[in-house]
């Protein structure tokens, strides 16, 4: 048995007090207007590093640098969410342009032409039901079942006008949208599922278009969207370890991503580098990476190490 969790909720006053009374140098003012909105917890990620092992913080930590941290953050968040949706519609328009290219805009509704999806044996889907039932629990559809339930459930929220339009115009023969629109009303995990699902050809057609190998179209999408979802949920991720890293180009044909220093590949630094090398294919005038830049000119505080960046970063090939 574990051990009971007995901390007892503190009021804003008290919150504060315990952090200056751990060394951190504040206004205490200031401070329990800041609790007011950011929740103590939330707060203690970016106070983290200069704990110390007796729960006290380092010498000189102050509530100012802590902040300025919170807010580079918050900032470069905001970043990433502007070129993963980029990145996100890019990758939606070039895997559904080439899908129905091949099979028509309600060829998804066919599993056949989306062999990527896991398919059970008679045999696996009986032992799958009578294993769940056993536990009275419902049995997890197959994968294809899994995906159309989530279009078909993006389309029952949606009230976008195209959707209403085609409803009223086609809703009597068609219980589903052509894919271009159903694309536009995707989640990230649907429109992985769906990369992932396609022929292994029309995967690499789309690939092509970024001038890249299918798998790495894959693991690249995976590791932004994942990133993604972070930024959403407003966690903290300047210095984070990152739970899906990107594959690393192959040396022999993408020399540049082998440039020494490099960058650390589980840190954020890596996925900064992937957006800004995928925005200049999808839109080489993009200024995306001089906000960037013009962000960490305004923060020179913020320690690039801990991103997973070189100190000279900026001058590396890839960032000129």
């Amino acid at each position: 048995m574990g051990k009971t969790y007995d901390k007892k909720a503190l009021t804003l006053d008290e919150q504060a007090d315990l952090l200056l009374a751990r060394g951190l140098l504040a206004n205490r003012a200031v401070l329990i207007e800041r609790l007011r909105t950011v929740n103590y917890y939330r707060l203690s990620g970016y106070l983290y590093p200069f704990r110390q092992l007796d729960d006290t913080y380092i010498s000189g930590t102050t509530f100012d640098a802590i902040w300025r941290r919170y807010n580079f953050d918050r900032r470069l968040r905001m970043l990433l969410l502007d070129a993963i949706e980029r990145l996100e519609i890019a990758v939606r328009s070039r895997v559904v342009h080439h899908f129905v290219m091949a099979h028509g805009p309600f060829g998804y509704l066919r599993q056949k032409n989306l062999p990527g999806f896991k398919k059970r044996s008679l045999f696996r889907r009986m032992t799958k039901v009578l294993k769940h039932w056993s536990r009275l629990e419902r049995a997890k559809p197959p994968e294809f079942t899994f995906w159309i339930r989530k279009l078909k459930n993006e389309k029952a929220r949606a009230r976008n006008e195209f959707v209403i339009h085609f409803e009223t115009k086609y809703g009597g023969a068609h219980k589903f949208l052509p894919l271009w629109m159903a694309a536009e009303l995707m989640t990230c995990e649907t429109t992985q599922m769906l990369a992932r699902a396609i022929e292994p050809n029309l995967l690499r057609n789309a690939a092509n278009d970024f001038g890249f190998p299918d798998q790495q179209l894959l693991s690249w999408t995976k590791a932004i969207f994942t990133l993604r979802n972070s930024c959403a949920h407003h966690a903290r991720v300047w210095n984070r370890v990152v739970g899906v890293k990107p594959s690393i180009p192959g040396k022999n044909k993408n020399p540049l991503w082998h440039v020494a220093p490099g960058f650390a590949p589980d840190r954020v630094g890596i996925l900064l580098t992937v957006c800004n090398h995928w925005l200049q294919k999808v839109n080489p005038a993009s200024n995306w990476k001089t906000r960037l830049f013009a962000l960490f000119d305004e923060y020179p505080d913020i320690p690039v190490a801990e991103m997973g960046l070189p100190a000279a970063w900026r001058s590396h090939p890839l960032w000129l």
